[in-house]
């Protein structure tokens, strides 16, 4: 099928369109986070009178960043890794096998992703609370407990895709693996997850995306100790003034992990989300 002239007009528009809508707000980001406060506070202009990179550098000491960067990394990497592992393990069973209440499983999955996450923070809480009172099991204020709880949003949607990247694989592989006497833990590692790599690339992505950037759950669930990137850039406004070119240095530091990680992995992205939403 051949593009038409008005097609191909239209086209043009609207990425022309898409990329002022995406370049002017990283623009002013830039450019204001490379001005002195001085000119930040007296008034918006498009292109700094004076660049300077001091921003980049007091933004680790006017709040405690590199704690905050360590503590993202720490929760946001083993939130990843259990979403990935038991998502795959999950949807491995659900894909291959066919058992009572497996229609009402991935019906109850799905539909968790129906409802916005503040009806969870209350629940939550209350839980990580009664099982510190019950068991000395402190979850509210810990990184343990933020990962549990990253865990249960990237886990439904982790189990729905991979279950549709899984039954696009040929059955014929289990069966040839079964001939030549590997178990089922062994198809797995051996056969199924080298022909899924993109859809477990996908869901690594998500989980990881959706982890770095929470807020809701990590103001409320943490410390001063283990407060994340997504909390900690707020301390940049005081009582008395805010940062501004500081807050957007500081936003472009801690944006460079996911950027480089999804431009790594964009190919094994987009054909992992294509492949589970055909299934």
């Amino acid at each position: 099928m051949r593009e038409t002239v008005g097609e191909r007009i239209f086209r043009v528009i609207v990425l022309v369109g898409l990329t002022v809508f995406v370049a002017v707000p990283l623009w002013v980001m830039v450019t204001t986070s490379m001005k002195p406060l001085g000119d930040v506070q007296s008034g918006f202009s498009w292109f700094p009178t004076t660049i300077t990179f001091e921003p980049f550098i007091e933004m680790w000491s006017t709040v405690p960043l590199a704690k905050y960067f360590v503590n993202s990394l720490i929760v946001t990497s083993v939130a990843t890794l259990f979403s990935v592992a038991v998502a795959t393990l999950a949807a491995y069973a659900v894909s291959r096998w066919r058992f009572r209440g497996r229609g009402p499983f991935m019906t109850t999955v799905l539909s968790t992703q129906m409802f916005p996450g503040v009806l969870f923070l209350l629940p939550l809480y209350l839980i990580f609370v009664n099982i510190d009172a019950t068991f000395g099991i402190p979850l509210v204020g810990t990184r343990i407990g933020l990962i549990i709880t990253y865990l249960t949003f990237s886990l439904p949607f982790a189990i729905w895709m991979l279950v549709g990247y899984f039954d696009g694989i040929p059955r014929e592989l289990d069966q040839a693996g079964k001939v030549d006497g590997a178990g089922n833990l062994t198809i797995l590692l051996r056969i199924i997850l080298p022909a899924a790599r993109p859809g477990i690339v996908a869901v690594a992505i998500y989980a990881f995306m959706t982890a770095w950037g929470e807020v809701l759950f990590a103001s409320v669930l943490t410390t001063e100790d283990t407060r994340t990137l997504a909390v900690g850039l707020r301390q940049y406004a005081t009582q008395t003034n805010v940062y501004w070119n500081q807050v957007l240095a500081a936003s472009l530091a801690v944006s460079i992990p996911v950027v480089v990680g999804f431009l790594m992995m964009q190919k094994n992205f987009v054909a992992g989300l294509t492949a589970g939403a055909v299934k």
